[in-house]
């Protein structure tokens, strides 16, 4: 038996993952990763690859990274939620998709312990819901800060129903000067 289930959403090769959780009085144990996945980690050409580079951040309530990607070493990502509670988006960017510019949003937690599989070639980013929380997501590419492309959390065109104010995210410098859905599909060529 396997230890995770992999849902497809309605935008092909975007995964949310329920691994198994064995709990008893004690608490809980569960994989988070192991090589279930190596089919489902590609690179936008379709070759299979490996994750090479973990992170992870803390937030506080409100703070809303994102959205961004790398325009030529794209990376595909595993995410999940260690403590807290953050609402997800993953917008679909891979030039020539037939679902480019839709979106898909998942609240991701500690409590429900679901993880989102996010291919290359997506833009991604994140709100806090909960007072602070612990991110971590691991990657297909090394994080290559000159190749970094930033689409505004609020453009109109993708128009994402983040839970959050306007008035309230909390953003860094470089995310309130993040470029138009418009401006990153010119840069792509669509």
């Amino acid at each position: 038996m396997g230890k995770f289930t992999f849902h497809e959403t309605f935008i092909k090769d975007l995964y949310v993952v329920e691994p198994t959780v064995f709990a008893d009085q004690r608490g809980y144990f569960m994989e988070t990763y192991n090589d279930e996945f190596a089919p489902y980690v590609k690179h936008l050409d379709g070759t299979l690859c490996q994750y090479v580079q973990d992170n992870e951040s803390k937030s506080q309530k409100g703070v809303l990274r994102g959205l961004h990607m790398q325009l030529t070493k794209p990376q595909g990502k595993l995410v999940r939620v260690l403590q807290g509670e953050v609402y997800d988006v993953a917008v679909d960017a891979r030039k020539g998709s037939k679902t480019y510019g839709q979106h898909y949003g998942i609240v991701l937690s500690s409590e429900n312990k679901k993880q989102l599989l996010i291919p290359e070639g997506f833009l991604h980013g994140f709100a806090v819901l909960s007072e602070t929380a612990v991110f971590a997501y691991k990657c297909t590419r090394l994080y290559a800060p000159g190749d970094e492309f930033g689409v505004m959390w609020n453009d109109k065109e993708l128009n994402i129903p983040w839970p959050v104010a306007e008035a309230e995210a909390i953003l860094a410098e470089k995310d309130k000067k993040n470029h138009d859905f418009r401006e990153l599909s010119e840069v792509l060529g669509r």
